[in-house]
């Protein structure tokens, strides 16, 4: 992403530059940056910028593909997170139950106890009475007052009934308590299992948040991601759309400019002998020569005189040698300021002022061409050194 904008940057620096050339903030010139040569950097960064467009989208859809997967995750764990939450609710009510058990249990086990505790109280209480009793001969008077034999056997087995009720009840209570207390013991043995379920149910709810928590925040970073990539799509839409109209506006100026060299060749020319040339314009031509051609063999100066001195004779063209040079937007040493240290330094050498000298004596080794520039495919002309001329 940071090389899609780094490349973004770039592209934005040429857009801008491209556009200050259609508002005519550049010179129209007629060497290396005449209208088709900035047509062509135009159309070239404009691929470019679909180029990483076309990137910029590829990467947006990867991104939409990780957070739908990321959503797809995040679904099945906000499901499991429901089902492991539903889980803990379920244990901490069964917890709840067991508690509400086990209070139950104790009461019944202090019941129990109590009953235990009465039955042998009340025991050792019938047991001292008839001790007691026996001692005098209480039992021996229940005994001997029978009225019969029959009577006597009721009277022992009744004494009898009542030691064996007692031991019988005292032993049923003593298991009652004892069911009461194991019963007791499971519940507790049970709650011990369920919190050691709540905590590992709440362990793994604490777990599975974490994750639903990471998995948003994910969702959440892929989404900003897919926002700035779709921000960086309309931004470049935009950039191709001035290309666009920079291409369209270029084209145009480079046929028209065609069209005015067309013309000019077509036009009335006037006659070499009919010039009057002013004084200076033979340093001014030579120092013009110098800025456009001054690395060029001489043949290729002489040619970029006679396209200055071919517009003079053009009836397309002004008429004067200060009038063809400074044309608004023609030649680029003059809009930089080259042309005017050139002719403050008189930089021009003794190459530059002979081929000054013999375009303005009419010489020509271009025909009747007004243009001229770097080489680039389809442009037809005639070559010297490293310019076309046409």
């Amino acid at each position: 992403m940071r090389a899609v904008c780094r490349r973004l940057t770039a592209l934005l620096m040429t857009a801008a530059v491209l556009l200050c050339a259609v508002a005519g903030a550049f010179p129209f010139t007629v060497h290396a940056e005449t209208t088709l040569e900035r047509l062509q950097k135009a159309k070239e960064e404009k691929e470019k910028t679909k180029d990483a467009k076309e990137d910029t989208e590829e990467h947006r859809d990867s991104l939409k593909i990780a957070q739908d997967s990321l959503l797809g995750k995040l679904s099945s764990l906000n499901d499991e997170l429901s089902s492991v939450s539903t889980n803990l609710e379920l244990i901490e009510a069964d917890i709840s139950a067991k508690e509400q058990e086990i209070t139950n249990t104790q009461s019944e086990l202090e019941q129990a106890v109590l009953k235990e505790q009465t039955q042998y109280a009340n025991m050792k209480l019938r047991v001292k009475m008839m001790y007691e009793r026996s001692l005098n001969g209480g039992n021996l008077d229940i005994l001997l007052s029978a009225k019969s034999f029959s009577d006597f056997l009721n009277r022992s087995e009744y004494i009898a009934q009542i030691n064996k009720y007692d031991k019988r009840m005292l032993a049923e209570y003593e298991e009652s308590r004892k069911a009461v207390e194991d019963t007791k013991a499971r519940l507790e043995t049970e709650l011990t299992e369920l919190n050691s379920l709540k905590e590992d149910a709440a362990a793994e709810q604490s777990r599975v948040a974490g994750l639903v928590k990471q998995t948003s925040d994910s969702v959440a970073d892929y989404k900003s991601q897919i926002a700035d990539a779709e921000a960086t799509i309309d931004t470049l839409e935009d950039m191709i759309d001035a290309q666009e109209a920079s291409i369209a506006a270029l084209q145009k100026q480079y046929e028209e400019e065609l069209a005015l060299s067309r013309l000019a060749a077509q036009s009335a020319w006037r006659d070499i002998s009919s010039v009057t040339f002013e004084e200076g314009d033979r340093k001014l031509l030579a120092n013009l020569i110098y800025c456009e051609a001054g690395a060029e063999p001489y043949t290729g100066q002489v040619a970029v005189g006679a396209v200055v001195v071919n517009r003079v004779l053009s009836s397309r063209y002004p008429n004067t040698m200060v009038g063809v040079i400074y044309q608004n937007k023609q030649f680029s040493p003059v809009a930089s300021g080259r042309l005017a240290l050139a002719l403050a330094n008189d930089s021009a050498t003794a190459n530059c002022y002979k081929a000054a000298d013999e375009a303005m004596s009419g010489v020509t080794n271009v025909g009747q061409c007004v243009y001229f520039r770097t080489p680039i495919p389809g442009l037809e002309g005639i070559r010297i050194g490293g310019h076309i001329f046409y």
